[in-house]
């Protein structure tokens, strides 16, 4: 690689990691390409933004760190030397100031993702970052170059460095397809298998409940499996659940579908009201109202939620309206939902599993392939949304980053 500028890097895929692992690079010296398979840069990025664009969170950051599990002791050293804060101020600096909602999570005034995508990519500019679009990466040739298939047919690139940030398998329309799996395989890297993170289930819901519920939400709800327990939102769909409460339990409910085939989750409709209140208001007389009706009047449940209800005892082949008071009041807290799989990965939030951290030395570099790094979702971690996911990959991309330049430093 002679005749390559020696502080010539690649970073492959243009999402929050590989873009903050370039602007490293390029504050760094480096002549920096980014390589994407897609026409534009931060597609899923932009997506994300569609809900506000949830940057990251203000809780403090031991509690902040926790929420990666057993990922934490591998995430820490760079969430702590890119954190929460230095990410505000980053988009701040980009002249997209932000703000902290009631839930703690941290947006930019905007709401948007668009605005700080357009001013990251005209600082990447500014700064000689170049881009090489609807460039999918297809692996090494027998001397090490980068091998790329383009509209113009197959290209050949030469770097001292690359960056590997290509992203997950959700949304694969939106350039995270995982092929890169197989390639990082063939060359000995030990990879975790993909698995949907941050996703949702699916049920055998009657026709009845599917046609008239299916995209109503089920509000202010508790949901529990085993010792887990979530307050929020699920979302019926037509063919399962989802929604943010769902996600929050999604890693314990996939791996015991995973383990068993099934999985029984439980809503509580009424999770801020006790037993005994629920059996004192379904001790009304009932009159001639009809059952959804009372249940509307008496429990303050939403239609959905009584549908969930005469769902619930229809599978376990009873009448709701032949249950006591004290049973349907238990019901009414603990709703069995019978889950039989897990959603497609291409419809997750997020991506579990990824090249193993024992296959990369404390700069992110992958021991088998010297001179080659690797961040965001490639890597085997997962975390629940709130700002945690864009965060990470937002710190392992610059310490990738900050580690190719040392690794020049030391090569070249």
């Amino acid at each position: 690689m002679s005749s390559i500028p020696k502080n010539h890097v690649a970073v492959i895929g243009a999402g929050p990691a590989g873009l903050m692992a370039a602007e490293v690079l390029a504050q760094g010296g480096a002549r920096v390409t980014v390589y994407d398979a897609m026409p534009s840069a931060g597609r899923k990025f932009l997506m994300a933004g569609r809900g506000g664009l949830n940057l990251t969170h203000s809780e403090k950051l031991p509690a902040f760190l926790a929420r990666y599990g057993e990922a934490q002791p591998l995430l820490a050293d760079a969430i702590k030397a890119f954190p929460p804060d230095a990410l505000r101020k980053w988009s701040e600096a980009l002249g997209q100031p932000t703000f902290v909602g009631s839930s703690g999570r941290v947006f930019p005034e905007a709401l948007k993702a668009s605005p700080l995508l357009r001013a990251w990519l005209r600082k990447l500019d500014s700064m000689g970052v170049k881009f090489a679009l609807r460039h999918r990466w297809a692996g090494w040739d027998e001397q090490g170059r980068l091998l790329f298939e383009t509209p113009d047919g197959p290209r050949v690139v030469g770097a001292h460095a690359t960056v590997l940030a290509l992203g997950g398998a959700s949304w694969p329309r939106l350039g995270a397809t995982g092929a890169w799996v197989k390639i990082l395989a063939a060359e000995g890297v030990t990879i975790s298998p993909l698995r949907p993170a941050n996703c949702g289930f699916t049920v055998a819901w009657s026709d009845v409940f599917r046609n008239r519920f299916e995209g109503h939400p089920l509000k202010g709800v508790a949901l529990s499996f085993g010792e887990h327990s979530v307050r929020g939102e699920a979302m019926v769909t037509r063919t399962g659940i989802e929604g943010g409460a769902v996600y929050a339990l999604s890693a314990v409910l996939r791996e015991a579908i995973a383990g068993s085939g099934l999985a029984t989750l439980h809503v509580a409709l009424r999770p801020d009201l006790e037993i005994s209140d629920l059996v004192a208001r379904l001790s009304a007389p009932r009159g001639k109202q009809s059952l959804s009706n009372w249940l509307r009047k008496a429990a303050h449940l939403s239609p959905v939620a009584i549908g969930l209800l005469q769902e619930a005892a229809a599978v376990s082949g009873a009448s709701l309206s032949s249950l006591p008071t004290e049973k349907l009041a238990g019901l009414i807290n603990a709703v069995p939902i019978r889950l039989t799989g897990i959603a497609a990965i291409a419809r997750a939030i997020s991506t579990a599993g990824g090249i193993a951290f024992d296959q990369l030395d404390a700069d992110f570099m992958i021991r088998r392939l010297p001179g080659v790094f690797a961040a965001g979702e490639m890597l085997d971690w997962e975390a629940p949304t709130g700002g945690y996911l864009l965060q990470a990959s937002f710190a392992t991309g610059a310490a990738a980053g900050k580690g190719v330049l040392r690794w020049l430093d030391r090569k070249i």
